[in-house]
């Protein structure tokens, strides 16, 4: 295990509950056989986190008995319905003397962005002051990589669905970008018509 791996916790935002798929928790969406949940938490592992705290929101007692989440830390966030930002607060705070100093956070619902995408974000993290950001044909997506420095900063202004957006408007010279579009496909389930990209 890297240095790197030991300090960069994965945080995982699975709270969604599906609006625009009929209310249908994303978590739960089957890929491959088993919950999605399952799926984003394992490419965590296989890029190396050994910490992975999993934000739990929409039916989150059904989720943690038909996902298999090991040894991964659950957060409820009682306010999901928010939007994204309460839950990427929820996690951070989740991680708050932990000893972890940077959170890789990757959301649920992106399966076409695998462990290499998400080792290449890992490989840029240099110390708790850093924010780095996969990037695909230039465009900044997920997965990004928050140095602690950043977490009070973030938490402070994500609210409703943009989670940090508006925080890495603001710092955006200070973001490394990693180009990741050879090796991961950024679309979200977000309607049923991607429910095609499940397999």
């Amino acid at each position: 295990m890297t240095e790197n791996e030991q300090q960069v916790a994965g945080l995982l935002l699975a709270a969604g509950g599906g609006r625009r798929l009929g209310g249908r928790p994303k978590a739960l969406l089957e890929h491959r056989g088993r919950p999605l949940v399952e799926h984003a938490v394992g490419v965590l592992r296989a890029a190396g986190c050994t910490r992975v705290h999993v934000v739990l929101g929409a039916a989150a007692a059904v989720v943690r008995e038909r996902a298999e989440l090991g040894d991964c830390v659950l957060v409820e966030n009682p306010e999901w319905a928010e939007g994204m930002g309460s839950s990427l607060r929820a996690g951070l705070d989740s991680l708050a003397g932990t000893g972890a100093r940077a959170a890789l956070v990757s959301l649920v619902d992106q399966p076409g962005i695998g462990p290499e995408a998400v080792t290449r974000v890992l490989g840029a993290y240099e110390d708790e002051t850093s924010l780095v950001s996969a990037a695909y044909d230039g465009v900044r997506g997920h997965p990004v990589l928050f140095g602690a420095a950043h977490w009070a900063g973030i938490a402070a202004t994500a609210t409703g669905d943009r989670g940090a957006r508006a925080y890495l408007k603001e710092h955006r010279g200070a973001i490394v970008l990693v180009e990741c579009g050879d090796v991961a496909e950024p679309y979200d389930i977000d309607t049923t018509a991607d429910l095609a990209h499940l397999e």
